[in-house]
C-alpha cells in the first residue's frame, strides 16, 4: 500500500485543481490524513476509488467532529511610542498579549481500504476529511454515498448527531433520533432535556436532576 504522502501526489498529478493537503498526526500511531476542501470531494473520492494502483473500493468507517470555537492567546510585538530617558518619547516594540477566537467548524472522517488489493486494518486505513465552513449555518458538505455505498447510513449518524448536512446524499434524515428531535446530542455545547420522563429508573445526579425538574414544574402548574 503506499504511503499517505504518495497518495497525495496521486491525487496532485491527476487533479492538479483539487485543494487537498497533508495533516500530520503527532501522536504514536502517525496517522496522518488528507483534508480536501467540499468542493472537490467527489472528484477526489471518485479517483481514489477508480485508480487501478490505489482501489480504496471501500469505506469501513465515516464519523463527525465537532471542533467549538477556540480563544488563542498569544504574544505579538507592536510599535509604540514610550517615554525614554531624559523624558524623551521615542518609538519602540512592545510586546503585548493579545486574545482572539478562532472559529470553530464541523468535520466528516472517512476510513478507506481496498477490498480488492486487500489492504486491511494492519496496514491501517487511508483517512479522508472535509470541514465545514461553521457550527451554525454554513453546515454542508458534499455526500460521498454515490463514490461508497457504505456511506449512507454513516452520513446519516453524521448529520442526525452532529448537524452535518450532506447534499447529495439519497435519503438524509435522521437515523437514531425521532423527527421532531431537536439539536444534535454529539455537539461538545449539547445541553440535555430537563424532562426526565425517559428515564425509568432515576439514579444519582439523573435522579436529583429528575426531583429538581418535578419541583419546578410543580411550582409552574401551581401558578
Amino acid at each position: 500500500m503506499k504511503s499517505v504522502e504518495e497518495i497525495l501526489s496521486a491525487i496532485k498529478t491527476a487533479l492538479p485543481a483539487a485543494q487537498i493537503e497533508l495533516v500530520l498526526n503527532p501522536s504514536p500511531s502517525a496517522q496522518h490524513s488528507l483534508r480536501v476542501a467540499p468542493a472537490d470531494a467527489v472528484a477526489v473520492a471518485s479517483f481514489l476509488r477508480e485508480d487501478p494502483e490505489l482501489a480504496l473500493d471501500y469505506c469501513s468507517n465515516a464519523t463527525g467532529v465537532d471542533w467549538p470555537d477556540k480563544e488563542i492567546t498569544e504574544k505579538v510585538k507592536v510599535s509604540k511610542l514610550v517615554e525614554g530617558q531624559e523624558k524623551q518619547v521615542e518609538e519602540k516594540l512592545v510586546e503585548e498579549t493579545i486574545k482572539r477566537i478562532d472559529p470553530g467548524y464541523l468535520e466528516a472522517v472517512y476510513h478507506l481500504y481496498s477490498m480488492k488489493h486487500g489492504s486491511g486494518p494492519i496496514a491501517g486505513p487511508v483517512v479522508l476529511r472535509m470541514r465545514t465552513i461553521n457550527r451554525t449555518d454554513k453546515v454542508q458538505l458534499p455526500s460521498l454515498t454515490l463514490v461508497w455505498r457504505s456511506c449512507e447510513f454513516q452520513e446519516r449518524e453524521i448529520f442526525d448527531l452532529f448537524g452535518i448536512v450532506f447534499t447529495g446524499h439519497p435519503d438524509l434524515r435522521r437515523i437514531l433520533m425521532w423527527d421532531e428531535f431537536e439539536d444534535h446530542p454529539m455537539r461538545r455545547d449539547y445541553i440535555d432535556p430537563d424532562d426526565y420522563e425517559y428515564e425509568p429508573t432515576p439514579h444519582d445526579e439523573v435522579l436529583k436532576r429528575a426531583d429538581e425538574y418535578k419541583t419546578q414544574n410543580a411550582a409552574g402548574v401551581a401558578q
